[in-house]
Parts: C-alpha cells; structure tokens; sequence
C-alpha cells in the first residue's frame, strides 16, 4: 500500500478514529432530521451518481414527491446543494457538499459490518475504483468550478456569467455530453446568450484527443442551438496529466490545460484563450 492507502485505514476506516463515525454525526446533530435512514438513503443515492430528483426516488423506491421534505431538509443543512443545469432550463442535478460524507456513504456505509470487524485493509482494496468515480471525481469536478470563480477569472476574456455545469444532448449522435465546467452569460436586451467556457474535469485519466473533440462537438451543438460561441474556450482539467497530442494542439491555441499545479497556485496555465 502507498502511504495514502496506509493513511485512509488508518485514520479514517479504523473503528477507533475519530473520523470512523464523524459521517453520521453530521447527520445526527441536525435537528430537523427524524428519519435518520430516509436521509442516509438519500444521500447514498447522490453518492452512488443518482443526481436527479427523479433518480433519487428510484434508487429509494420512492415516489419523487415523498422526497420533497429530506431533500429540504438536507439543502437547508448544506449537505446537498442543488446545482442548475446551465444549458437546460428547469434542469438540476444534486451534490453532496461534504466529502467525508460522500465518502461514507460511497465506501463506508456499505461495508460497515467489516470495517467494524477490522477489515479496512480489506474494504479499501476493494474500494479504490469506486472511490475515484464516486468521491474524488465529483469532488475534483466542484474545485475546477471554484476554480473558473477565482483565479482562473483571469484567463476569460470576462469577469462576468454564471459559472456551473450542464448537459448538451446531441441528438445526431444519441448521447448526451456531460460539461463538467461551464460559463454562460445570460443575454440581454434582445441579445444571445452566449458561451464563454466549456471545460471536462477528470481525476484519474490521462486527458487526450478524443476529450477536446468532445468539447468541440458540445460547442458545435449549442452554436446550433442558437448561442453565441463565438468566444467560447475550452478548458481541461485533470489530475493525472495530458496526452502529447493534446498538448500539441494547446500549443496551436484555443484550449487551457489546467493540471494540479495550476489549481493549486503552483503554476498559471498559458492563457491561450480568444
């Protein structure tokens, strides 16, 4: 194991550390919160990637009505927050606010009977594929959008729009493409909206070619839609590196790649945008 393996079971899947039960202390403290287990299946349904309002009620077996007070509830708390889809009017997706939260209900509350019989060594050797996907992409995902709303600000061309993600169908192709960073400027006076950034944020993949086309095709389709894009960017983000082709089509232009250093400060990506 590295020694970030070695750290998790030993700080925080062991059943005497303090972070063991921190998760459902959380939960415990809020007042309004009754039901202990609705709550916790709530949760574990926007861990396990059921965004939606309707995808939650499914993965609970529930009628998405009957949802309506503990999604209340934990928004009102900050461990949910509902987040818009830029490009969808009337469409939003959920996210746990907390990753310690995230965490136990994506690895720890599914195998609480042997992690509390001493198989953390065990439960996260198991658990590794599922972390990437359930914890730490979504959570890379959020700091690439507090990114755009600080200090990445000053690679666009505005200070202005609402910085969030969304879904571009592409009908042509049947699939639909998930922007993970976007910046949308509302139009106004009788003008377009108008796109400043698409941007794809991945944690534990070497981010190539095929990624950026993406984009581009996601630009394409909203281009068609009727937006202005005519000073759209896009943006990469990802922790585990680029691919040489992609960097080679940086150097031409058009397109950041924004690695760990240049999220965290180390660095300040080439402003190549228009």
């Amino acid at each position: 194991m590295g020694d970030f393996d070695d750290w998790v079971c030993r700080t925080v899947l062991a059943p005497f550390s303090p972070l063991f039960r921190e998760a459902r202390y959380l939960l415990a403290e809020e007042a309004d919160i009754r039901d202990t287990a609705l709550y916790h299946s709530v949760l574990a349904a926007v861990a396990q990637g059921n965004a939606t309002r309707g995808g939650i009620a499914g993965y609970i077996g529930r009628k998405s009505v009957d949802i309506s007070h503990p999604l209340n509830v934990l928004e009102d708390s900050h461990l949910l927050v509902r987040e818009a889809d830029v490009f969808r009017a009337g469409k939003s997706q959920y996210r746990i606010t907390e990753p310690l939260i995230t965490f136990y209900e994506a690895i720890m509350r599914p195998a609480w009977a042997r992690l509390e019989g001493g198989q953390a060594a065990e439960v996260w050797a198991r658990s590794t594929e599922r972390f990437a996907a359930q914890v730490a992409g979504p959570h890379f995902e959020a700091l690439c959008r507090e990114y755009v709303l600080g200090p990445g600000r000053s690679l666009l061309d505005t200070s202005m729009g609402e910085v969030g993600c969304g879904v571009v169908t592409d009908s042509t192709q049947r699939r639909q493409i998930q922007i993970d960073v976007a910046v949308v400027e509302s139009g106004s006076g009788g003008g377009r909206s108008a796109v400043a950034l698409l941007g794809e944020a991945k944690w534990g993949t070497v981010m190539g070619t095929n990624h950026l086309e993406r984009l581009e095709r996601a630009r394409e389709l909203l281009a068609g839609r009727g937006m202005d894009t005519t000073r759209c960017g896009l943006a990469c983000f990802s922790a585990a590196g680029f691919s040489d082709a992609l960097r080679r089509e940086a150097e031409r232009g058009g397109v950041l790649l924004i690695g760990l250093d240049e999220l965290y400060g180390r660095t300040m990506p080439t402003a190549v945008l228009p």
